[in-house]
């Protein structure tokens, strides 16, 4: 009697007894065509990025103001009921994190994950905004490691309106340009909140990380 390890093996010798298509007529053949086209103009990557990030169920705000921001910020943490904070130190992330005068978490100290899994919310900075896929970039550095991101059930990115950037390739650029050969440990490029469509095709947020996306923007 095959053992249920014989099955799989079986199944898996079958499937691979059937060559690969080719890829259709119509597919692109260069992967960078499969993306949106971000636009040029400023106005036009502002245009996409927001669109896109709109789909993708993330919150944009944009602030005129650190103190705008302060506000943005201390609504949401009495509209979600905040009990603590994480963020990392230095920068404007810190310092409108200590605006809310809740109990906060520094990872760029040491600390217990078990302390940052009871944030509510964790606030961090990036390396840039991504027009063409509604992205944000961040790496271990500029997001205070590698869990602030992705702990919390609420994810704050604080970012400046210059760090926009139109495409994917100039992400890249920015990062070599940035950090040269001493490339962070960590870099993710966060695409709206975390989602999974694995059981029957549902679409289910925060399964795998965050179940919310809020980007604030300052000038």
């Amino acid at each position: 009697m095959n053992s249920e390890r014989d099955n799989i093996l079986a199944r898996i010798r079958e499937a691979l007894q059937a060559p690969t298509p080719p890829p259709s007529p119509a597919s692109p053949q260069n992967v960078r065509e499969w993306l949106p086209k971000s636009g040029g103009e400023t106005a036009q990557c502002w245009a996409t990025f927001m669109a896109q990030t709109a789909a993708l169920k993330a919150t944009v705000k944009i602030c005129a103001s650190l103190e705008e921001a302060r506000s943005q910020l201390a609504t949401l943490a009495a509209e979600e009921a905040w009990q603590r904070i994480g963020t990392h130190g230095g920068g404007l992330a810190a310092d409108l994190a200590v605006s809310l005068t809740l109990p906060t978490l520094n990872t760029s100290a040491p600390y217990e994950t078990a302390a940052l899994e009871a944030c509510s919310v964790g606030i961090t900075e990036c390396d840039a905004l991504v027009a063409q896929t509604g992205s944000v970039l961040l790496t271990s550095r500029s997001g205070g490691g590698r869990a602030l991101s992705v702990l919390p059930p609420h994810h704050v990115v604080i970012a400046r309106g210059e760090q926009l950037v139109a495409d994917l390739p100039a992400a890249y650029d920015l990062l070599q340009e940035k950090y040269g050969g001493n490339w962070p440990s960590f870099m993710t490029f966060i695409t709206g909140p975390s989602r999974t469509g694995d059981i029957e095709r549902i679409l289910v947020l925060g399964a795998h990380g965050p179940k919310q996306l809020t980007i604030l923007i300052l000038p």
